[in-house]
């Protein structure tokens, strides 16, 4: 009867998500409020003048550098990642990025010149590359790789990004422009170095959390280097050897970032040519008041933290079905032709007002633009997530975090890419530019598809593929299966 008891209570805790995630979550939740709300105020305090409390940049110079900014942010992960792997451990990591994050704000706070923003910028990059894939990692270690939550819970971490991202523009965007903002002879001088300071100490919330509750609900999860190279008893470097299913398994990771390069790409336009669309080509008046266009950069994240449990739940019930989950490669597929649908409802708008500004006949409803991006939102639950629980699940654990950094790396590249098909929308036009967006992530999402059990079965071990043979072989000797 005790047995019993303890089996029911053990099946009932294995339900639950250990402690340690809801603590990953908010720390992560506060590192993307310290990044949001600094990202949101850059550009704006870079191109404002010296009297409105800006540096009075050029504004073609501030964009560059943004853009900048932005593509190496997921460039140093890769760094970070080899040097937790090999020296630090994934905790430490966090908490040298996480206070090197706190720096650079600080530095952009205390003074208003150009060498603080590039030095402010420089260590936030630094700063980032420790963070970002160590986080993530530790996210996966607290299961089991054959654990049925672990796409689940990267799900309600994925929310913590994204409740950061939402609150911060509204709140950083708060302090800036009304708390601290000083309006004297018609003139406002905004307040974007307590912006920026407001995101210093959002960092230094996250780091406080995480340092001082992580051996109570982290154990010594990250605590060591997992890729250090081992000694042998006479004192010789042993060499780490992939065996050939380590192998399979970084190829498919590799494959599967080259399709995510695609998505993000295309996801990427929401600050650039969709928010410019949004702005001229689109009635944003509710009401009779006038919904300022840097709000819809919060439509997403609003998204996510509201249909992020749901897409959690639906993942929970199909893993407990007799056929098991869904493929990652196939949520995955499945996330980019829901990208490629948003597109598509955006060119049923671009068809009514056309790409020239100078002569709209009609403006778009409101209704395409926030249904394009709930298509977008539920695309990026299918991908995102989905794609972190994945490398954390299958990469070979010496190389855990610099491979949790190369997915992120394809970022840098849809950056860069994305930047190039924005620039083109005024060559050829939105209706263009759109179309081929969306035409080619629903066919690389078609291609994704048809592959996907090819690479499920490159993700097998090699007992799972061995064991699969010798019962083919009994099965054809029992007369079961024929040869052709």
């Amino acid at each position: 009867m005790d047995a019993a008891v303890n089996k029911q209570l053990e099946s009932k805790q294995s339900k639950k998500h250990p402690p340690g995630l809801y603590l990953l979550f908010m720390t992560e939740m506060w590192e993307r409020f310290s990044y949001y709300g600094m990202r949101a105020i850059l550009v704006l305090y870079l191109t404002k003048s010296l009297v409105n409390g800006g540096l009075g940049m050029n504004e073609s110079t501030a964009l560059a550098l943004y853009g900048f900014f932005t593509g190496a942010v997921y460039f140093t992960p890769l760094i970070g990642g080899w040097l937790s792997d090999r020296f630090l451990g994934q905790r430490r990591a966090v908490t040298i990025g996480g206070i090197i994050m706190a720096i650079g704000n600080i530095v952009l706070f205390a003074h208003q010149s150009y060498g603080a923003v590039y030095t402010g910028l420089i260590l936030l990059i630094v700063g980032n590359g420790f963070f970002k894939p160590n986080i993530s990692t530790i996210v996966g270690e607290l299961y089991d790789p054959k654990d049925k939550r672990r796409d689940a819970a990267f799900t309600i971490f994925y929310m913590g990004i994204n409740v950061g991202a939402f609150f911060s523009p509204l709140i950083i965007g708060f302090i800036t422009d009304k708390w601290f903002a000083v309006h004297a002879n018609g003139v406002i001088e905004y307040g974007y170095k307590y912006g920026f300071l407001a995101s210093a100490i959002g960092m230094i919330i996250g780091q406080i959390l995480f340092n001082s509750l992580g051996n109570r609900f982290l154990g010594d999860i990250g605590k060591k280097p997992v890729g250090k190279p081992q000694v042998s008893s006479v004192g010789a470097v042993e060499k780490q050897k992939l065996t050939k299913t380590e192998k399979n398994r970084m190829k498919v990771i590799f494959i599967l970032a080259a399709f995510v390069v695609f998505f993000w790409a295309g996801f990427e336009q929401a600050g650039g040519a969709l928010s410019i669309y949004t702005d001229k080509f689109v009635d944003r008046t509710l009401f009779g008041w006038e919904i300022p266009t840097s709000w819809f950069q919060s439509v997403n994240p609003l998204f996510i933290v509201l249909l992020a449990p749901l897409v959690s739940l639906l993942w929970v019930k199909l893993s407990n079905r007799k056929r098991g989950d869904l493929p990652v490669p196939t949520k995955m597929a499945f996330g980019m032709m829901l990208l490629g649908i948003g597109y598509i409802i955006l060119i049923f708008a671009v068809m009514q007002t056309g790409s020239n500004e100078h002569h709209i006949t009609t403006k778009a409803n409101i209704l395409f633009i926030v249904f394009t991006y709930l298509f977008h939102t539920i695309g990026e639950l299918f991908l995102s997530p989905v794609g972190l629980s994945f490398v954390s699940k299958y990469a070979p654990i010496k190389f855990a975090s610099l491979l949790m950094a190369v997915w992120m790396a394809s970022s840098f590249v849809a950056n860069i890419i994305a930047g190039q098909l924005g620039s083109f929308t005024s060559k050829l036009g939105y209706l263009e530019v759109f179309s081929v967006i969306g035409i080619v992530v629903i066919i690389l999402g078609l291609i994704l598809l048809s592959v996907s059990r090819k690479l499920v079965k490159m993700l097998a071990d090699d007992q799972t593929i061995e064991k699969t043979n010798q019962e083919n072989e009994e099965d054809i000797s029992d007369g079961v299966l024929r040869p052709n």
